[in-house]
């Protein structure tokens, strides 16, 4: 699992990041974003690279993927989202700090995944129970 650090403008550009990184970079969130405080994320971002950001943000938000770190940033690399996204890796400082404000951070509001939350489409001809019809073409984004 690696946990992911979205800092931005504002709060559209970090959902379109996030939506971003679940449509187009197939990575797959285990938790909701919650919210972090800009202020530590800059100089958590700070930390990490070892520099002076150009630009404070405004907004800020944190969530855990079932990729691992390597393939979270490959698979970064690829798209290019509207807000700075950062792979924490637990090899940093501010990894654990950023991991115990999770649990107390509230949800970051708005987001909602396009995922599909069942195994496939319903069949309702058998009365009384509902049974799940597999469909990879219906389901065609899931790797399995």
């Amino acid at each position: 699992m690696a946990l992911i650090l979205v800092r931005g403008e504002s709060n559209s550009k970090l959902l379109n990041a996030i939506a971003d990184m679940e449509r187009h970079g197939n990575l797959n969130l285990t938790s909701k974003p919650k919210v972090i405080d800009a202020n530590f994320a800059d100089s958590l971002v700070e930390n990490i690279l070892n520099s002076k950001l150009r630009t404070k943000s405004k907004v800020a938000t944190a969530f855990f993927v079932k990729e691992d770190t390597t393939l979270s940033i490959m698979q970064i690399k690829k798209i290019h989202p509207p807000a700075h996204v950062v792979v924490v890796s637990d090899e940093y400082e501010g990894y654990k700090k950023l991991q115990d404000s999770l649990d107390a951070a509230r949800v970051f509001q708005g987001y909602h995944s396009h995922r599909a939350k069942n195994e496939g489409m319903i069949d309702y001809s058998i009365k009384g129970k509902k049974r799940h019809i597999k469909n990879e073409k219906l389901n065609s984004y899931i790797k399995k």
